[in-house]
């Protein structure tokens, strides 16, 4: 039967990256072709799209195996409530398609890796016919071993990369790196592998670097992944209504807070406060960028921007927020912090949702929460802007052979089986007995399956973006609805649905405008050391990046429509 798992679950497309949780988007891109230039062999500048992109990107053949119960709206992912018997499961892999060959990868894992040798690995291996082995590393540091082992001549087989490890040269060395799997996807040629034929359009063209089809993308929901989650449960108990407007927030979060409790009103807001105020977004470096009035815009350059650092530094100096926040704990502890009632809001990724209801029911089943809907700034509607249409990559070495590009397509083909099928029964709960017990006609993961099932093959292959909670039903329609109705307010910038190689002597230009961020919201540095950071950016070679930028688009048009 089909699982209490999610193609939003933290495993498949949420991950913690520096202060926020980057991933994936949905929805497509148009022009751009590659720009020239670049020292570093194999790198390929710009990005490619319109009819350049159209002779790389595969065919779309879409895979109806079991209609959703919440139909995608508005760029949302679409939602199954219920779960599907074992008898009824499909079979979308007809056929090994593996020859039987070995592979190493290398991806991020956070936690303990498992044993190389646990029965989850070996049931996958056997079923897709491919002898992989995996090289865990560790998710906290895996932009330093990334970028270590990419600038090294031997490489893994198969590399995961994470889109907010695409900074500095790591972009070039994909394009010099890694093999183009065009002459196996394009077009027709991947109707050989139909679960791949199923990924949206929109995921392959973020798939292009350098001028070619070279990675596996993980896709999802365009609709920012960010959302406001509280304790429905404490809101209700208080008679707290859910603040509508940046100064209702403000002034709700002053009653809520009582320190001598230990209850504040919120944890870090500040990515919620980007949305709030309509900054462009900040998970990509091509969506940095729009083009307005006919002159292209950086975001760190808008009013907007700085009024979302003002109000979140407000919340900070009204002591509402939690001092571990403040004290730099706003990452991996912000949730217990949330679970423990010591804050009633905090901005996580979605799919965190069902994480925390799942994991805290089963200690308290009074407990509760909720997304509230993002409000714009002065009350009304949001402005909010598209993520990227993947936001997680993997690929083959070039050194691969041809017999190895078509064992990695085969583990991507199999792990990108839609919702009910074995195949995505197998990739998201492993083996029967071992991995997961069926209980209330559920599949239940063991401790086993929690610490073995996780991180590894769902990251080679994905199917188009779904949530499914047969679990906790409501939950799944909370999800799916907050999307579709924050995807009514959503646009889509000038690269969006793009991937772009910048220039090496600009890629690290505005890497440290989070930390001075952070650092302003906080009360340690000031909006004005904002704006010289601005100033010294476009100096520095910022103004020049725009021009080329603005290149793209002049030469191409823009990608979004």
């Amino acid at each position: 039967m089909t699982p209490n798992t999610s193609a939003s679950a933290p495993s498949r497309r949420s991950f913690l990256a520096s202060t926020a949780v980057a991933t994936a988007a949905v929805a497509g891109g148009m022009p751009l072709l590659a720009a020239c230039g670049g020292s570093q062999e194999g790198r390929k500048e710009g990005t490619t799209s319109g009819k350049d992109a159209k002779k790389l990107l595969p065919a779309f053949v879409a895979r109806n195996v079991v209609s959703p119960d919440i139909p995608a709206k508005n760029g949302s992912a679409a939602g199954f409530t219920k779960a599907i018997a074992t008898a009824d499961l499909k079979t979308s892999v007809e056929k090994k398609l593996g020859s039987g060959g070995g592979l190493k990868v290398m991806a991020p894992f956070w936690g303990t890796p498992p044993s190389g040798s646990n029965a989850y690995y070996q049931a996958m291996n056997k079923a897709i016919g491919v002898d992989v082995t995996w090289q865990n590393q560790d998710g906290v540091t895996y932009d330093a071993k990334l970028g270590a082992v990419l600038a090294s001549s031997d490489i893994p087989d198969v590399v995961v990369v994470p889109g907010w490890n695409l900074m500095g040269k790591i972009p070039g060395a994909i394009n010099a790196k890694f093999a183009d799997l065009g002459p196996y996807l394009s077009g027709d040629a991947v109707k050989d592998y139909p679960n791949l034929a199923a990924v949206p359009t929109d995921a392959w063209q973020r798939s292009i670097f350098g001028g070619q089809l070279r990675a596996i993308p993980m896709p999802a929901s365009y609709v920012t992944d960010i959302a406001p989650l509280y304790r429905r449960d404490l809101f209700e108990a208080k008679g707290y209504g859910v603040p509508k407007s940046p100064d209702e927030f403000l002034s709700w979060a002053k009653e809520a807070t009582d320190a001598k409790s230990k209850v504040w009103a919120c944890d870090d807001m500040k990515w919620t406060s980007f949305n709030i105020f309509g900054v462009l977004s900040g998970s990509d470096k091509a969506l940095w960028w729009n083009l307005e009035g006919g002159k292209l815009i950086n975001r760190v350059e808008t009013d907007a921007y700085l009024e979302a650092l003002e109000w979140t530094r407000k919340l900070y100096a009204a002591d509402v927020v939690h001092p571990d926040a403040r004290s730099g704990k706003a990452g991996g502890d912000a949730g217990n912090r949330f679970s423990a009632g010591e804050v009633l809001v905090y901005n996580q990724n979605i799919s965190s949702w069902w994480g925390k209801m799942s994991e805290q029911l089963t200690q308290n089943p009074d407990f509760d929460m909720a997304a509230f809907d993002i409000f714009g700034s002065d009350g009304g509607d949001p402005s909010l802007w598209a993520v990227q249409p993947a936001n997680i990559f993997t690929f083959i070495s070039k050194k691969a052979s041809k017999t190895q590009i078509k064992d990695f397509l085969a583990i991507a083909n199999f792990c990108a089986a839609p919702y009910g099928t074995t195949e995505f029964m197998l990739t998201n709960f492993g083996v029967e007995g071992t991995d997961f017990e069926v209980k209330k006609g559920l599949p239940t993961k063991t401790e086993k399956g929690v610490n073995e099932v996780n991180g590894a093959f769902d990251y080679t292959g994905d199917a188009a973006p779904f949530v499914a909670h047969p679990d906790l039903p409501e939950v799944t329609k909370g999800m799916v609805e907050w999307q579709q109705r924050m995807g009514a307010f959503t646009k889509k910038s000038s690269f969006y649905g793009l991937t772009v190689t910048e220039p090496n002597r600009w890629s690290n230009l505005a890497d440290d405008f989070e930390q001075l961020e952070d650092d302003v919201v906080r009360g340690r540095k000031k909006i004005s050391d904002v704006q010289q950071a601005v100033s010294d950016w476009k100096q520095q070679g910022g103004d020049k990046l725009r021009d080329w930028y603005k290149k793209l688009l002049d030469d191409n048009g823009s990608s979004a429509n």
